[in-house]
């Protein structure tokens, strides 16, 4: 089904105001974060409005709506993402969270805090054992494993990138061995929007024993993404990216490994008994939610998925990739002008990094913002990968549903605008 995107832009306020000093706001930067629909936004405010109470600890009439609001959400995004049950879903602060989560439940493991069972299980890691990652990461599933690493004395190995933006798959059985205890790699890269065959990895880790955990902060948003067919043990995600509120992100987990991994935070709620010199902890989900969660939030980003599923997500990736073919297209027509990554839509979702000849991306970008463009340049926090493809920094551009074929227009005749002004044709 066709959107009618100039009905959904009418959800969006944000894209009715002006910019630098009367440019009509242009904004391609929802790979960084995405707008917020008013229903979103009046979800969050009802919420406050009459709602606004701690959850799980009282049982007065506020607490107990509190409660279903932040329950319900964990219900509905259950749902989103084809989980088995609700007690699959944590709630986190964001997928960076969600990621770290999983690498310090490895770390508590290793070093002998016990979890329910009152064994560390699988997730121990020491010296020998091996994490798989790949060039392709954002630096929030790079940075963790590479902490917890030193502190356990494992090893990190990674895939290769090819010139052409994909992951380098010819040694799959020489990087993934007995010795690894878990890839983690992206679902859609940020930066190249490579989208990755989580599942061909992911079985091969599995055959060896290995735990894999993706990072979807790219393709939950933008596609359907069932976690049953995508084949990880962990997959990570957040809302701000999909329509919903910052300060809440969704860490999927199989819940027989919720069940064994040890606690991330301690604090109230995560807990079922203290003594004074130790305590048992809470069941799946609560366990690792410690403290007093993002209530607002959830609430926000229930009212995102369902936003998201009226739409239908079906048509929000199609009409992405009709965008993606036209930008791709456009911009392949610019002299001087390089995308890194794929240039053909397959595979691949609606974020694209360039570089111009003669134009650093901080400049490029600056010249787009005066023209109302809202564009992201620098290394889009995947440093390695700009090495890899030997670029220091690029220009990012990136769709959504809100966004129009006028405006993919409007984004090449402003690099063209900037090449001009640069003397550089």
């Amino acid at each position: 089904m066709t959107l009618d995107v100039a009905r959904i832009r009418k959800d969006f306020p944000i894209l009715e105001r002006q910019v630098r000093g009367g440019q009509t706001l242009i904004y391609l930067d929802s790979a960084n974060t995405s707008q917020k629909p008013r229903q979103v936004i009046d979800a969050i405010s009802g919420f406050y409005e009459r709602h606004n109470a701690n959850i799980h600890r009282a049982t007065h009439e506020l607490s107990e709506e509190a409660t279903a609001a932040y329950e319900g959400a964990r219900v509905k995004l259950a749902s989103f993402v084809g989980a088995r049950s609700a007690s699959e879903i944590v709630f986190t602060k964001n997928v960076t969270e969600a990621i770290n989560l999983v690498a310090y439940a490895l770390g508590n493991a290793s070093s002998g805090a016990p979890d329910s069972a009152g064994s560390a299980g699988r997730f121990r890691l020491g010296p020998g054992d091996e994490i798989v990652v790949t060039e392709m990461e954002h630096h929030s599933d790079l940075v963790p494993w590479q902490l917890l690493c030193q502190r356990t004395g494992a090893t990190l190995r990674w895939f290769s990138v090819t010139p052409e933006g994909r992951l380098d798959l010819s040694n799959l059985d020489d990087l993934i061995t007995e010795r690894t205890k878990l890839v983690a790699l992206v679902h859609q890269s940020n930066v190249l929007g490579t989208i990755n065959p989580v599942k061909l990895i992911a079985d091969r880790a599995h055959a060896v024993g290995a735990l894999v955990l993706a990072d979807a902060a790219q393709s939950v948003p933008h596609m359907p993404v069932s976690v049953q067919d995508l084949g990880a043990d962990f997959v990570g995600f957040t809302g701000h990216k999909m329509c919903g509120p910052t300060g809440i992100g969704v860490l999927w987990a199989r819940r027989e490994l919720l069940d064994e991994m040890p606690p991330f935070l301690g604090g109230g709620e995560m807990i079922e008994t203290v003594w004074m010199d130790h305590s048992t902890f809470a069941a799946p989900p609560h366990k690792f939610e410690a403290g007093t969660m993002p209530i607002a939030e959830a609430a926000g980003l229930a009212a995102a998925a369902d936003y998201l599923n009226e739409i239908g997500r079906e048509s929000i990736h199609a009409h992405e990739q009709a965008l993606l073919a036209d930008a791709l297209a456009q911009l392949t027509d610019i002299a001087g002008l390089r995308i890194l990554g794929p240039t053909e839509p397959a595979d691949r979702g609606a974020a694209i990094s360039f570089e111009v000849d003669g134009v650093h991306p901080h400049d490029l970008s600056q010249v787009l913002d005066e023209l109302g463009i809202a564009v992201r340049a620098g290394h889009h926090c995947a440093w390695p990968l700009h090495r890899a493809l030997g670029v220091q920094a690029s220009t990012r551009a990136s769709f959504y549903l809100y966004n129009t074929h006028e405006e993919v227009t409007a984004l090449a005749d402003g690099i063209r605008q900037a090449q001009k002004f640069f003397g550089v044709i």
